[in-house]
This record gives structure tokens, C-alpha cells and sequence, in this order.
């Protein structure tokens, strides 16, 4: 996408002549007009009054003899023309010449002098308007004989627009008594200026001598009579001249606003791309937008704002200091100056619009509802335009009339003919039980649907009943209301279901129950934080022809469409912050999302980025291809094709934890055909905490887990071609299935090593491969990783930024995102999929997974890191770095310690990502005062004891019996058996390699390591036993132990001194004996029940403590170490917030908290 610049006014107003016929049927400009000018409205609070004024698109329906271009294209062109005069010592035709060479330049002088020319002329009569017509006579007679540079002097001209701006600046404003008396006195400045310095000697004589023009000026009547401009089209003339003279700002930076920039820019490239032509609104395809809800945030409350979390910081102080433009904007709206929430409180309009303010920067329904709405508006705006222009001057309208839409939605015609065509509703499940209960929530939907007449809402409603044979039992009811006009709920329709409709995931039950309500031939399918903009509303017709269009012998079934992420800077959780990607999507018609993202984090710009490769470039080419399947909101579906063949939305417990990707398969497997259109976008709000990312990747590759089980893969593989089966393959479970076996290959390779490692075998094979000169051999033994797999995760977002952006842009994007240590989190993102798509294939059961939609920055504790990392990455990484540790003690390698760091580097780099990545990523990671409160926190909650009803977040007891919940099948328990054997592995191998062996290698000597082993758990069971436990002997255990202790100091020593027993076998049994304890763990795990039954699972629980707790240890280490150095966490802070401080955004502020400042 070019970059935002003043050119794009010119290709602005070219693409309104080409694009006005596809739009409304007519070569009509003036509808772009107010296609532009309904965006400046739209997006009220990304610009301020003088910015709409700026970019207003002027309706050159007036009598100024020239075009009018945007003011913003004319910005300070007046005052760089005045330059250029003020430096000429050339001809007239020269000076032209030099301003010309600046169309934009020229456009502004024109008009500034027609526009001069006219305003004086309709301000003032008598000898005034004598005076001006005689002026501007001979100025026009100068100019057309070239002699202007004699008739006036240039050098005066900055004097001349000064006053003239005097003039200008009190012309704009309401009229008044004193007002008229200003322009007077400064119109009679203008007459000074301009008669005795500005125009050639012989004029000025002349002017002097009109004995007309003396006399009035002696009697004081020479402007006295001002005709104050009150008609639109003078006033609008008026405040163009006056902007003219006195902006100053570049044309690049209007508006300053980074999102709204970037709204105009998409829609001014979109008006070049290929689109069909749009019918009149009264032919336009009839469609429903439909949205599920739940119990998210409909609208925040004034206590919500306002509360402070920890550090001080409440959601309104973070809104301020992020979008402080959009603040000012707000305020300047309302008509208020800086004001405090307690301000806002004393009047009940302004707080609901401060509510409305916050929550349309948030992922709520209310944004939601508001920006689907605009469907409405847009055809409301179109179909009140097509019936102006229809009739036109025929039915008594001027040419200013008939384009004039003040007033277009109080027009009955135009509302009943958006009501036809546009249906919204929003299945709201527990909107019923939401009102018996008199939560916020049903309050908050009952004000959106009295705020947009529109708007319906359906809902699951109970109610007691009475069988026929007298027993009690509930009824249910889907219903679907409005609001009346009293704004109470007024019931439209109401079905008697057979039974409770929940019988599967609740998000697609909640679509299905609601189906039924919707109109029209297509329905888009939007989900509740999804955001749409005015400008896109207006080409919805435009995507609903792509029905009835040519791609391929079929016609389409779902249109899918762009999606742009808007959570990047904007949304961050009260408990977490980074943000999270979605990968899938479904059949249908295939529209643009655009991901809203404005990096205050920088993660959060990886994601967006890595999401937007894919709903851009990645889409693109799946729908080319013919395997794109809807991968989520928003497309948009050919309703009868879909409710004809099974609706859009499987609902079957656990196998359809990914609802969406079923409606691509099922419309595919029927004969679909699912297309993808880039010239109209939809916005879309993502998770943006590290933590959100895990689980909605976790939800999303379980649910790619249960995939690979389903029929309609199977049949799809079964029923596709060789070259669509395999892009089908590596675009849904294959990706997965890839990623999986990617990180097993790490695996794989370093089993592999530190077997020959333990066995010897490395040293004899390379002695024996230089030997006979195998240099192939040799060469595979010595492979050496030198790209981090994490890193291949990111190569089409790579491929995209080269595409859109151009190779040294995409270049320069890259390190600098290296440098932000992107590929710390690619990797870590690795883990994540791989864990739970291998943890769904092996014991299945994906489930949902919740993740939260909200604001403000905040720490997350070192203990909610453990709970939802340390079996997904720590264990894992933990492994990894076993095996690194037993490779680079007994491995062999050629070339040493440099072969073994090459050979190494990737799988470090992955042991590193996984195990500090929620650390890094984790605001105030490496604060002090945070860490110690930390580690509090988790000690307080590995040692607190379970109970029923103890939730995992409080005690270690509860979680780690929650860890097991996936292990339910026969199946899986034998398989996480084979699996755990592995571990056996570091036991026989390092027993044979200890100096006190001396080179034996019976099995003898294998059992006589399970026997020390064995000594050591009964020791530990001993070292475990508390006077709670035992309360007979309490003093004989403790001093029991304390002898034990020192039998084991003492033991230790003596084999150190009068054996051949070392330190380093002494390390290095640590090492086996950890890998086999950790072995004998899962395996008790794995069989519950058995060790159960034999009264062994509390001694199991209390070495699963002690292996969490030596975890959390050896993570927690590093972490109190850098906190130490307070250098480190601004240097965090940098890493995490570069592209924040980059645009002198509080970060900073946010993160110390508010406190501080509100006690200065």
C-alpha cells in the first residue's frame, strides 16, 4: 500500500469519476463527495473540526469559476506562493510559470483570488462595492496584458493577505454588532493597505481623486453597510479562504490521526481495485448481519473507568494517554475543556458519551453494533442520494439542493428502503436471564437497541411448564425483540423449542437457535468484536454483486473478506498484555478484516503483522487456489445455499471446537465455491495479552487436533485432486501436523546424539568415517543448525512485507522486529501449538478456552506464568537442556567446543524462548519490588493445601490435579506410558559412565542404581514427615532427620575421599536420578487409579511438588538476578514498547502507575 501523501487528492477525485459508475449507476462525482464526507463524520473523534474542514470535499456546485480541491491538498501553498513573489524580479509569466509547476499551487492562487474577489463583492454595496469592482477591473486587465508586476507591488502582498485574513476571521463567526463594526474597521484597513501601498503610484492617484470614493470616506460612510454572509454556500466560501490563508501544515500530515490516515488511504487504493458494479439500492442483493454473544463487555460502566487496578492506572487515565489526540477530539465534540471524571459525572449525556467514548476504543458489542450499523446509514445516505439525483432539478431542487444530506435519515423513503435491504441481528443466548437478574449487561443491550431502531436482538428464553401429565418441567422459548417506542422490549417473534438448544458448544448453538430470524439472500456472519467504518459500508453493494459474478463454473457460496486487527496498541487486558492471532477460517464469501494495531506493544505488532500476511497474501492465494475455507468472521454467506444444507455453524461437542473452519468444509463438500475480495475491509479485535495468545492458540490447535478425526477432512482429502489436496493439507491440519513434527525432530536428533554420546558410538563412527575418508558420513554426524526453526514461522508475514511494503522496507522491518526479539516469541509460539495439538491427538478432548477482551497494562505474577506454561514449555525446555547438558559431557564432536555450539545453537535458543519468553514479554518483568512480591505469591501458592472447592489460581494441589484431567482413555495411558519411558534413557546410559563403575558394564550394576535410587525416595518420604503428620514422636522425627542429614553429608564425603567417586559423578547421578524420578512421576500419573489403590499417591503428590518447586527455581534464578540491575527493565521496557516511544507515548507512565503522580 503506497504511503499516505498529497497525491492520493488527485487520484482521490480520478477514481471518484471512475468508480462513481460502479457505485450508483451515473457518472456522478458529487456521491464520492459524500462518500469522502461522511468519513469525516464517521471518525468525529479522530479528527477535530478544523481537520473535517481540512479534508471536507468541497461541492463545487457554486459560481466560482474553477474546481475546488480538499483544503488539505492547498495547505500552505498561499504562503509558499507568496514567497515566490516576494523573491521575483522576473515577468508575470515567469512567476506563473514557477508557481505552476505546482498544481496544487496554482489551484490555491485561483482560488484565493476568485474567492477574494467574490466575498468582498457580496459584503459590501455603495461606494464600498465601486471601489471593489473597480479594483479588481483593473487587476483583471492587468493580468490579461501580462502587466501585473507593474500594476502592484509584489513586496506588499504578505501585508495584503494579512489583512484580508483580519477580515476573513471575523466573517466566519456569527454575526453581531461588534462583529459588523470589526469588518468594517478591518475592511477599511484592507482599503488603506491596498490603494496606498499595495497597488503601482498612478492607481493609487487615481483612487485618491475619485472624489465618489473621498467623499464617502470623509463622511464616514465607505463600508459602513456590511451584508454579513448567511448563505451555506457564501459561509462555506467564507471559511475556505480563511483556512487558505492561515494553515500552515503539510498536506502529509493532515490528518494527524495514524488510524484515520490509514482509513483513507485504504479507501482511496480500493476505489482503483476491480469491483463490480453496484445496483440501485432498490436492486441491491437483501443480506443480515449476524452476531453471537454472550456475557462479554456490552458497554463499560462510570466505576469501570475509574477504578484504579494496582498501580494506580483506571481504563479511562490509559485512554487518555494512548489515544491523547482522539482525547482532545472528544472533548472539543462535547464542548468541554480538560476535564476529570467527577466533571463528567454532574451531567448524565456527557458521561454516556464518555461511555461510549471508551468503549468504542475497546472490544465491546456496543463497537460492534455501532459499526455494523453503518450498513444502514450507508444505504440510507445512497438510497436518499439516488432519489435526489433521479429527480433532480425536475422536482424544484438548485444544483446545491439536490446533493445536500442534511436530513437524509429522517427521510421515510430512505429508511424504509434500507430496511428492506439490511437486517441486523445479534443472538444474545442469556439475554433473558441477563434481565430476570437485572444485570448491567441487559440494561447496557436495552440502550443500543433504544439507540439503533434497527437492531434485534434474539434469546433463549426458560420458563417453568407443566407436562401433560401434571409434572413440572422447563419450556423453551427463542425469541426475538426490538425496542418500542417507549424504548421497552417489544416481542417480534417467539418459537417453543422441544427442548434445552445447548446441546453442544455454546457459540455455534447460539447461531443456530437464531438463523431462523435472519432475512435476505446472504447473511454475514460477525463476531462481537469486530468493528466496520462508514466508507467500507458504502461498497457492501458492491461485494453482494459478487453473487452474481463469474468466478470459476460455479457461482460463489461465501465471500470472504479482509480483516484488519485494531488491538495492536489499543486493547490490553487488566491481567495481561500481548496479543494473539487467529488461523482460521470457513466457506464462504471472503471480505478483508483489517486487524486494528497501533503497537504501543511490540508483540502485539508481530501479530498483527503475522495476521495480516495471512488475511491478505496467504488468503489471496488459498482463493486462487480454490481451497480458502472460512477461517471466521466477517464473510459473508449465500444465506439459502446454507440453510438448505445444514446451516453455517456444527455445534457437536468437542469435535467442533472450531466451529467456523466446518461451514468451508461442509459448503466445499457440497459444491461451493468460497472467494476472497481485498477492496473492502472489516475491523477486528484480537487477544493482546502473552498469556490470551497461549490460550487461543491452545483452543485453536486443539481444535485442528479434533479435525484430523472428522469425516469432512477425511472426505474432503478423499474427494479433492492431488495439487488442491496437498494445498488443503499444509493450509488446516497439515500446518500443524508440520509444526508438530518440526519440534519432535529436534527431539529426535538430540535423543539420537546423546545415545551415541552415552554408547561411545560417536567418537568410533567419525574415527572410523575420517579413517576411510566417508566424508558424507562425517558430514552428517556434524550437521549444524545455523537458522532457529522459530524463525521459518514467520517467513510469509516476511513474504508479505516484501509484497506490500517493497524489499528494503520489508528488509529494514525485519531486524528491526530481530532486534525486538520476535524470534523469541515465534518460538515460543511453536511450543504452544505443538503441546496441545499433540496433547489433543494422543488423549483428545480440546476444549474452549477463554481469554478476555479488555484494557490497561498490567504485570502478570510469576505463578499464573507457572500454572499455564510450565507443562506446555518448562518441562519440555527442561528436557531439551538435560539433553544438551548429558551431550556436551560425553558427546564427541569434531572441531570442539565451537562444533558443539554451531551443532547446539538452535535448540538453546529454543530452550531459552520457551523458558523466559512470558517473562520477557511480561511488563515489569524485572522490576525488584515486583519480583519480591512474586515470589510471595508463589510460595504462598505452591504451599497452600487443595481442598474441594480450592480453585487451581490458589492452591498448587488443585492445579496440579486439574493438569491430569486430560488423561481419560486406555488408549492414552498406554501411549503416555511408551512415551514416558524415554526418560529411562539418561539412568542406564550415565550409571555406566561414572568413574566409581570402573568401566562395568553388567546389569548388575543398572539395578544397583535403582536400589539408591529407591534409598533416596525413602529418605526424601522421611525428610517430608512433619509433626502434623506425626504427631506421636514429633520430637524424635525431627531430630531423626537431622541425624539423617548428616549421615548423608558424611556418606557423601567419605565416598568422595576413599573411592573413586567424584563431584562430577555426583552432578551427574543428580542428573539420571531427576530424569527417572520425573519417569516415574508420569507414570503414576498416567495410572492413577493403581497408585491409588497401593496408598502411594500422596508420596507422589509431595515429589511433584518438589520437582515444581525446583522448576520454578531454576526459572526464578535468572529473573532475581536481572532484577538486581535496574538498567535491565528499562531496557525491557524499550524491547517491549519500542514503537510506543518511537511516537512519545506515556508508556512509561502507564507502567509506574498513576499513583505517583496523583500524590505530586
Amino acid at each position: 500500500m503506497p504511503r499516505y501523501s498529497p497525491r492520493f487528492g488527485m487520484r482521490l477525485s480520478r477514481a471518484c469519476v471512475k468508480r462513481t459508475t460502479s457505485v450508483t449507476g451515473t457518472l456522478n462525482t458529487i456521491y464520492v463527495y459524500h462518500s469522502i464526507k461522511t468519513i469525516c463524520f464517521n471518525t468525529i473523534n479522530k479528527f477535530c473540526f478544523r481537520e473535517m474542514d481540512l479534508l471536507m470535499m468541497p461541492s463545487n456546485c457554486g459560481t466560482l469559476r474553477l474546481v475546488q480541491w480538499p483544503l488539505f491538498l492547498l495547505t500552505s501553498k498561499i504562503m509558499l506562493a507568496n514567497d515566490y513573489a516576494s523573491d521575483c524580479k522576473d515577468s508575470q509569466k515567469e512567476l506563473w510559470h514557477r508557481i505552476s509547476k505546482d498544481e496544487y499551487m496554482a489551484y490555491a492562487v485561483k482560488e484565493c483570488y476568485y474567492s477574494a474577489e467574490r466575498i468582498l463583492k457580496s459584503i459590501v454595496d455603495g461606494e464600498g462595492k465601486l471601489w471593489v469592482d473597480r479594483l479588481f477591473q483593473y487587476l483583471n486587465e492587468s493580468i490579461g496584458r501580462d502587466s501585473l508586476l507593474v500594476t502592484i507591488n509584489l513586496k506588499k502582498l504578505q501585508l495584503v493577505q494579512s489583512r484580508l485574513t483580519g477580515l476573513t476571521g471575523l466573517l466566519i463567526r456569527d454575526e453581531t454588532a461588534d462583529r459588523k463594526a470589526g469588518v468594517t474597521k478591518a475592511l477599511r484597513e484592507l482599503y488603506e493597505v491596498v490603494t496606498h501601498e499595495f497597488l503601482a503610484p498612478n492607481l493609487r492617484e487615481e483612487f485618491d481623486t475619485w472624489q465618489l470614493l473621498l467623499r464617502a470616506r470623509n463622511d464616514g460612510r465607505l463600508f459602513s453597510n456590511i451584508l454579513w454572509p448567511n448563505d451555506l454556500e457564501m459561509k462555506e466560501q467564507v471559511k475556505r479562504l480563511h483556512l487558505l490563508l492561515t494553515v500552515k501544515d503539510s498536506a502529509a500530515n493532515i490528518p494527524k490521526n495514524l488510524e484515520a490516515q490509514r482509513r483513507l488511504q485504504f479507501f482511496t487504493n480500493s476505489l482503483f481495485m476491480d469491483m463490480p458494479e453496484a445496483k440501485p439500492v432498490s436492486e441491491m442483493i437483501p443480506f443480515c448481519v449476524f452476531t453471537p454473544y454472550y456475557s462479554e463487555t456490552v458497554l463499560y460502566s462510570m466505576s469501570e473507568l475509574c477504578v484504579d487496578n494496582e498501580d494506580g492506572i483506571s481504563i479511562l487515565f490509559y485512554l487518555q494517554k494512548i489515544f491523547p489526540d482522539e482525547w482532545a477530539n472528544f472533548l472539543e465534540r462535547i464542548g468541554r475543556g480538560e476535564s476529570s471524571e467527577e466533571d463528567f459525572k454532574e451531567s448524565p449525556s456527557d458521561t454516556l458519551e464518555l461511555r461510549f467514548w471508551v468503549s468504542y476504543r475497546g472490544q465491546t458489542l456496543a463497537r460492534t453494533v455501532r459499526g455494523m450499523m453503518y450498513y444502514r446509514r450507508a444505504l440510507m445516505l445512497q438510497s436518499y442520494l439516488e432519489k435526489r439525483y433521479l429527480g433532480g432539478i425536475e422536482d424544484g431542487y438548485s444544483a446545491l439542493e439536490y446533493i445536500d444530506t442534511q436530513g437524509y435519515q429522517l427521510s421515510p423513503d430512505a429508511r424504509a428502503q434500507a430496511d428492506l435491504k439490511f437486517t441486523y441481528v445479534v443472538s444474545c443466548q442469556i439475554y433473558g436471564q441477563q434481565k430476570q437478574r437485572k444485570a448491567p449487561e441487559a440494561a447496557d443491550i436495552a440502550l443500543l437497541l433504544q439507540r439503533n431502531e434497527a437492531l434485534r436482538v434474539a434469546f433463549i428464553h426458560e420458563e417453568d411448564g407443566v407436562s401433560s401429565d401434571g409434572q413440572a418441567i422447563k419450556e423453551y422459548h427463542s425469541k426475538l425483540v426490538k425496542a418500542d417506542i417507549h424504548g421497552k422490549d417489544q416481542e417480534i417473534y417467539s418459537i417453543k423449542l422441544p427442548g434445552n438448544p445447548k446441546l453442544g458448544e455454546g457459540k455455534p448453538e447460539n447461531q443456530n437457535h437464531a438463523i431462523i430470524f435472519t432475512r435476505g439472500d446472504a447473511i454475514q456472519t460477525i463476531d462481537m468484536n469486530q468493528d466496520n467504518y462508514l466508507e467500507e459500508a458504502m461498497k457492501v453493494r458492491n461485494l453482494l454483486e459478487e453473487f452474481r459474478g463469474n468466478h470459476g463454473i460455479r457461482y460463489p457460496t461465501i465471500l470472504g473478506v479482509r480483516e484488519h486487527v485494531f488491538t495492536g496498541r489499543l486493547f490490553f487486558d487488566y491481567s495481561v498484555i500481548l496479543p494473539t492471532i487467529d488461523m482460521f477460517c470457513i466457506f464462504s464469501v471472503s471480505t478483508c478484516s483489517i486487524l486494528f494495531c497501533y503497537s504501543v506493544s511490540s508483540l502485539a505488532s508481530f501479530m498483527s503483522k503475522q495476521e495480516t500476511s495471512f488475511v491478505t497474501l496467504g488468503q489471496r492465494v488459498l482463493a486462487y487456489l480454490k481451497v480458502r475455507m472460512h477461517y471466521g468472521h466477517p464473510d459473508v454467506f449465500d444465506r439459502i445455499f446454507h440453510i438448505t444444507r445444514g446451516g453455517i455453524s456444527k455445534a457437536s461437542r468437542v469435535i467442533n471446537i472450531s466451529e467456523d473452519i466446518y461451514a468451508g468444509f461442509n459448503s466445499t463438500l457440497r459444491q461451493g465455491n468460497i472467494t476472497h475480495h481485498e477492496y473492502i475491509q472489516v475491523g477486528k479485535g484480537r487477544d493482546v495479552g502473552l498469556n490470551q495468545i497461549a490460550l487461543f492458540e491452545g483452543k485453536v490447535a486443539g481444535g485442528n487436533g479434533e479435525q484430523v478425526l472428522s469425516r469432512d477432512v477425511y472426505r474432503l482429502g478423499q474427494l479433492f485432486d492431488f495439487f488442491r489436496m496437498l494445498t488443503f493439507f499444509y493450509t488446516t491440519v497439515g500446518y500443524y501436523v508440520c509444526t508438530m513434527m518440526t519440534v519432535l525432530t529436534v527431539y529426535i536428533f538430540l535423543y539420537g546424539r546423546v545415545y551415541l554420546a552415552l554408547s561411545g558410538l560417536d567418537h568410533s563412527i567419525s574415527r572410523q568415517a575420517r579413517f576411510l575418508g566417508n566424508t558424507a558420513l562425517d558430514a552428517a554426524l556434524n550437521a549444524q543448525f545455523l537458522v532457529q526453526i522459530g524463525v521459518f514461522t514467520a517467513v510469509p508475514m516476511i513474504m508479505g512485507f516484501i509484497l506490500e511494503l517493497g524489499l528494503m522496507k520489508a528488509i529494514f522491518s525485519f531486524i528491526t522486529m530481530q532486534l525486538q526479539f520476535c524470534s523469541v516469541f515465534f518460538t515460543f509460539s511453536l511450543g504452544t501449538r505443538t503441546h496441545y495439538f499433540g496433547r489433543t491427538i494422543l488423549h483428545g478432548g480440546a476444549k474452549y478456552r477463554a481469554t478476555g477482551r479488555g484494557f490497561v497494562v498490567r504485570h502478570i505474577k510469576f505463578a499464573d506464568n507457572y500454572r499455564l506454561y510450565s507443562r506446555s514449555h518448562f518441562v519440555k525446555a527442561l528436557e531439551v537442556a538435560l539433553l544438551l547438558i548429558v551431550y556436551i559431557a560425553y558427546g564427541y564432536t569434531k572441531g570442539g567446543s565451537s562444533s558443539f555450539i554451531l551443532l547446539t545453537i538452535s535448540s538453546w535458543i529454543m530452550v531459552i524462548s520457551w523458558l523466559f519468553a512470558p517473562y520477557i514479554f511480561n511488563p515489569s518483568g524485572f522490576e525488584w519490588q515486583k519480583t519480591v512480591e512474586d515470589f510471595d505469591d508463589w510460595t504462598n501458592w505452591l504451599f497452600y493445601k487443595g481442598g474441594v472447592g480450592v480453585k487451581g489460581e490458589n492452591s498448587w494441589e488443585s492445579w496440579w490435579e486439574e493438569e491430569q484431567a486430560h488423561i481419560q482413555t486406555f488408549r492414552g495411558r498406554i501411549l503416555e506410558t511408551i512415551l514416558s519411558l524415554r526418560f529411562l534413557l539418561f539412568q542406564y546410559g550415565i550409571v555406566y559412565k561414572l568413574k566409581i563403575t570402573a568401566h562395568n558394564t553388567s546389569l548388575a550394576m543398572y539395578g544397583f542404581s535403582w536400589i539408591v535410587l529407591l534409598v533416596m525416595v525413602l529418605l526424601f518420604k522421611l525428610f517430608t514427615a512433619t509433626p502434623r503428620k506425626s504427631t506421636a514422636l514429633p520430637i524424635f522425627i525431627r531430630f531423626l532427620q537431622g541425624l539423617l542429614a548428616i549421615g548423608i553429608i558424611a556418606a557423601i564425603a567419605c565416598l568422595i575421599g576413599f573411592t573413586d567417586f567424584t563431584i562430577a559423578d555426583l552432578f551427574a547421578s543428580a542428573l539420571a536420578f531427576l530424569a527417572t524420578g520425573w519417569c516415574i512421576l508420569c507414570l503414576a500419573i498416567t495410572w492413577k487409579r493403581v497408585v491409588k489403590t497401593l496408598g502411594l499417591w500422596d508420596s507422589v503428590r509431595e515429589i511433584s511438588r518438589m520437582y515444581d518447586a525446583g522448576m520454578g527455581a531454576v526459572i526464578f534464578a535468572p529473573i532475581v538476578f536481572f532484577s538486581w540491575f535496574p538498567f535491565v527493565s528499562t531496557f525491557q521496557s524499550r524491547i517491549l514498547f519500542n514503537q510506543a516511544f518511537s511516537r512519545g507515548l506515556e508508556i512509561s507512565l502507564i507502567l509506574a502507575g498513576n499513583k505517583a503522580n496523583q500524590e505530586s
